[in-house]
C-alpha cells in the first residue's frame, strides 16, 4: 500500500471550535498520526481578522484571509469548516467537495437544510462528507447511527439537544425563578447568545432534530417539516403544577416512525420525573433512542464548547483521515437519504396540561367539560388552587387522557371565546 507523506488539513474558523481544532492537531499530531497511519499537516486557517487574538497559537503564515487558499490548494485533503451559519459556509463546503476534497464539519444549519445535496455531491466526487459534531458535540451520535445501529429498525427518539434550553428549563424547576431571570443569567455564563432566539424558540434543536432523523430513518427530514414551539411561554407556576403532579418539564426533540410515515416535533413537554431523561439537568445533552434489537439505548454529555467538539470533529477527521491513507478502503461515505411522508401534527395523540384562568363562579368548569366533551376529550384530574376574591377570577389545571391534536386546539380555540375563561395561560403536551 503506498502510504502519504502527510494528510492536509485547511481549517476555516479559528474561533472557540476552531482554535479547539487547531489545538488538537497541533499538540496531539503523533497520537493522530499513530490512528490514521500517516501525520496531519496544518496548511491553511481561513481567519476574518489575521492580528485578533486567539485562544491557541497558530504561526501567523498560516493564517489567510482568503478561503481559495484553501479551496484551491491540491495539497489540501480535509476541509474542516466551523466557521457556523448558512452562508458563506454552504458555499465553501459544495466549492471543496465539487474540488474533491473531504468535508469534516460542525455545521448544524448547513447539514440539516442541505445534508442530502452535499452526500449526493460527495458521492458523486468519491468523497466524504462527516458531521459528527453537528449534533450532541462530543457525543458521539450519528456513527451509533450510520454504522453500530444499522441491523435495527429505529422507532423512537427523545432528545434534550440544546444545552441552552435546558439550562434555562432547570433553573426554573429546582429555583423557582422567571423565565427572563434563567435567561439572562445564562447568557451572562456564556451559554446562550445575546439573541438567543434559535436557542428558546426551538430552531437550534430543530436543526439537530432534523439531521438525527434523517440519518436514523434513512429518509430526508427538512428543518421545516418540524412542529417546533419554544419556551418563551413556561411560567413558574407551570413548573409548580408539573412537580405536583410527578413531571418534569424538558424542550423535547421528537422523532417517530411506524406505518410508512415519521413525524418530528420539538416543544415543551411534560416527562414523569422517574424517566431518565428528567434527571438531564444544566447545559448536559442526552438522546435516547429505540431500535427492535437492541431496546432503548441513552447517549448523555456535554452537547457543546470547544473540547467537547473539537473530540466529534478530530474523529471524523481520523476516520477520514484512515480512508485516505488506504485508498478509499473502508469507506466512510453514508448513502444519502430518499424521502418518507411527514405525519402532521394535528395527528398526534397524547395526554395535555391546559392551565388557564377564569371567572370564580360556579358551572364554569361544566361549559368548559362540555367544551372539551364535544371534540371527544375526557377529563383526567383538575387543580383549582389560586383565586381572586377582588376580581372573582381563579386559575386552574386541567389533566385530560390521550387526545388528538386536532381536537384539543380546536377545543382551546372555543374556550376562548367563552365569557367565563379570562386567559388560556398554556397547553403542553405530555410524553409518558
Amino acid at each position: 500500500m503506498r502510504m502519504k507523506r502527510n494528510i492536509g488539513i485547511g481549517l476555516m474558523g479559528l474561533g472557540v471550535v476552531g482554535g479547539g481544532v487547531a489545538r488538537v492537531v497541533l499538540e496531539k499530531n503523533r497520537t493522530l498520526a499513530e490512528e490514521i497511519g500517516c501525520p496531519l499537516a496544518l496548511k491553511k486557517v481561513l481567519v476574518r481578522d489575521r492580528g485578533k487574538p486567539r485562544p491557541v497559537l497558530v504561526d501567523s503564515h498560516l493564517l489567510s484571509l482568503d478561503p481559495q487558499e484553501i479551496l484551491a490548494d491540491s495539497e489540501i485533503d480535509i476541509v474542516i469548516e466551523v466557521i457556523g451559519g448558512e452562508h458563506p459556509a454552504l458555499e465553501y463546503t459544495k466549492e471543496a467537495l465539487l474540488r474533491g476534497k473531504h468535508v469534516v464539519t460542525a455545521n448544524k444549519e448547513v447539514i440539516a437544510k442541505h445534508g442530502a445535496e452535499l452526500l449526493k455531491m460527495a458521492q458523486e466526487r468519491g468523497v466524504s462528507i462527516l458531521y459528527e459534531a453537528s449534533v450532541g458535540g462530543g457525543i458521539p451520535l450519528l456513527l451509533p447511527l450510520h454504522h453500530g445501529l444499522l441491523a435495527n429498525e429505529i422507532t423512537t427518539m427523545y432528545a434534550i439537544i440544546n444545552g441552552t434550553t435546558n439550562y434555562i428549563l432547570t433553573r426554573m424547576s429546582n429555583e423557582g425563578v422567571s423565565f427572563d431571570v434563567a435567561l439572562k443569567k445564562a447568557q451572562e455564563l456564556g451559554y446562550a447568545e445575546p439573541d438567543a432566539a434559535n436557542d428558546i424558540e426551538g430552531k437550534d434543536a430543530a436543526y439537530k432534530l432534523a439531521i438525527l432523523a434523517t440519518v436514523a430513518f434513512h429518509t430526508v427530514v427538512q428543518p421545516e417539516d418540524i412542529y417546533c414551539q419554544g419556551i418563551s411561554r413556561l411560567c413558574k407556576q407551570d413548573f409548580r403544577y408539573a412537580k405536583e403532579l410527578g413531571y418534569e418539564i424538558k424542550l423535547l426533540a421528537i422523532a417517530k416512525q411506524g406505518d410508512g410515515s415519521i413525524e418530528v416535533r420539538v416543544h415543551p413537554a411534560f416527562i414523569p420525573v422517574e424517566f431518565l431523561l428528567a434527571k438531564v439537568d444544566g447545559v448536559y445533552n442526552a438522546v435516547q433512542i429505540d431500535g427492535d434489537l437492541v431496546g432503548t439505548l441513552i447517549f448523555y454529555g456535554r452537547g457543546a464548547g470547544a473540547q467537547p467538539t473539537a473530540s466529534a470533529i478530530i474523529a471524523d477527521v481520523i476516520a477520514t483521515g484512515r480512508v485516505i491513507c488506504s485508498e478509499g478502503k473502508g469507506s466512510v461515505r453514508p448513502r444519502p437519504p430518499q424521502r418518507m411522508p411527514i405525519r402532521p401534527v394535528s395527528e398526534l395523540e397524547t395526554r395535555y396540561y391546559l392551565r388557564m384562568g377564569i371567572a370564580d363562579r360556579p358551572g364554569v368548569l361544566a361549559q368548559i367539560a362540555r367544551v372539551l366533551g364535544d371534540h371527544s376529550i375526557s377529563i383526567a384530574s383538575v387543580i383549582q388552587k389560586e383565586a381572586d376574591e377582588v376580581t372573582q377570577t381563579a386559575e386552574i389545571v386541567i389533566m385530560t387522557h390521550p387526545a388528538r391534536e386536532q381536537f384539543m386546539q380546536q377545543s382551546v380555540s372555543e374556550m376562548e371565546g367563552l365569557s367565563v375563561v379570562k386567559e388560556i395561560c398554556n397547553l403542553i403536551r405530555v410524553e409518558e
